[in-house]
């Protein structure tokens, strides 16, 4: 029973991978991977099968209201009402499998490629973007279903499972939070020692490359509280990238995958059943100035008294890593090592492309006499106002404040109390059904 769960990973990814005639037995008249191409094209369904869940888990938070006449409302009112013990059967359910599916290609890729392929600066790109795919996945696995990074506790929190090898025998048992974390990190300096590509073009832009792996870990560090590192990582990213996309002169969404800001656009955040069955919440509307500021035209669109979304739920909103991000996680680190003068330039210099010309001159006035507390509160709600609807919501609440949320559904009130220990997710039932470690 302990190995039946990696061996049903491996299994699923098998037969996934032999759809594309990759990894099936040669006597059957398959394609063992042996070149570049061929194992570009395996980490390309690595890139492919990445599940595109943080959409979900904005159910948890405080950014929407669940449509209780949408289609989808039996998939979605468990997670909304955060009943994660005996969920309906027709709840949506969270990943699991599919991410460490995702993981066994670039194990894949890793392990064969590097023996197999010639070497070249295309295989080194190749390399580096399955160990910085598998940095990614275990990031994001162990903030689902691992207790948010806390230094004086992380080595003996319970994190997830890692799978860094093709091993059949493998035990499939949760390491620490603090493990996981060291895993990524070790994998995120592989990738930046081995990715040579600092920009793909639009299309291709789901791939790693030398700024993608600058901005996972400025993220990285910025959940781990590691200001120092987080900030030497956004600036090293912002000096290969650091255009914004300035609304007062360009009324564009700043997560397309074209847009100038785009780093990165692997993941769906806001998927369409998503969007279709919720409303705008009124927590997220009310921090907007609705005179002043220019995204709340562009993010919200009336729906007769409500407000739905407007920046997802196609493909042209994929959005992994963005220019954004990377300004308002410098901003946080520099508060954080006390240069909050600094902080505050950097945020109103980034604010300069989100509100009326007109307004700046009040916004300095507001942000320039702010207090330490009081300047993080700000910046934490205009991270949220900018980076609303595109899933990170959920894990800054996890990471900074586990306030209380209420949801109402049929008019009962459903309560996630302050620090609730369901802001961290159970592992899946089926995952515990076939595999007792977890």
């Amino acid at each position: 029973m302990k190995q039946k769960y990696i061996y049903l990973v491996a299994l699923v990814a098998f037969f996934a991978v032999s759809c594309d005639d990759y990894l099936e037995i040669e006597p059957e008249g398959k394609v063992i991977p042996e070149s570049l191409e061929e194992f570009r094209a395996v980490l390309t369904k690595g890139y492919d099968v990445f599940p595109e869940q943080k959409s979900r888990v904005a159910y948890r938070a405080d950014e929407l209201i669940l449509d209780e006449n949408s289609f989808d409302f039996t998939s979605y009112k468990d997670v909304y009402s955060w009943k994660d013990a005996n969920p309906d059967p027709q709840t949506a359910p969270y990943p699991y499998i599919q991410v460490y599916n995702s993981i066994f290609y670039t194990n894949h890729v890793i392990e064969d490629g590097a023996e197999k392929i010639e070497e070249s600066q295309e295989k080194n790109q190749l390399l580096g973007e399955a160990y910085a795919l598998r940095a990614y996945a275990h990031f994001d696995l162990v903030n689902l279903y691992g207790v948010p990074y806390n230094a004086t506790t992380a080595a003996t929190d319970t994190g997830v499972p890692l799978a860094l090898g093709i091993d059949l025998e493998q035990v499939f048992v949760p390491v620490s939070v603090q493990e996981v974390y060291n895993q990524v990190l070790i994998d995120i300096e592989k990738a930046k020692s081995l990715l040579n590509v600092t920009k793909f073009d639009a299309g291709l832009n789901y791939r790693f490359t030398k700024t993608a792996i600058l901005a996972l870990e400025a993220r990285v560090h910025t959940y781990m509280n590691n200001s120092e590192a987080a900030l030497t990582a956004a600036n090293a990213a912002l000096a290969l990238n650091k255009e914004l996309v300035n609304l007062n002169d360009t009324p564009q969404l700043p997560n397309l995958y074209t847009s100038v800001e785009s780093i990165m656009a692997l993941e769906d955040v806001f998927d369409p059943s998503v969007r279709n069955s919720s409303f705008i919440s009124d927590d997220l509307l009310a921090i907007y100035d609705t005179a002043n500021d220019l995204r709340f035209g562009l993010y919200f669109s009336e729906d007769g008294s409500n407000y739905k979304a407007a920046k997802g739920g196609e493909q042209e909103f994929n959005c992994s890593f963005r220019v954004s991000e990377l300004v308002l996680i410098k901003a946080e680190a520099q508060a954080k090592l006390g240069a909050l003068e600094d902080a505050k330039a950097t945020l109103l210099a980034f604010m300069q492309n989100r509100y009326q010309s007109a307004y700046m001159a009040n916004l300095a006035t507001a942000i320039n006499p702010m207090s330490a507390n009081e300047f993080m509160q700000e910046l934490y709600e205009e991270r949220w106002r900018e980076l609303a609807l595109e899933g990170h919501r959920w894990f800054d609440l996890r990471r900074s404040n586990q306030k209380v949320i209420t949801h109402t559904l049929s008019g009962v009130d459903f309560q996630l109390s302050e620090n609730d220990p369901r802001y961290t997710l159970p592992f899946p039932a089926d995952a515990r059904l076939n595999n007792p470690e977890l």
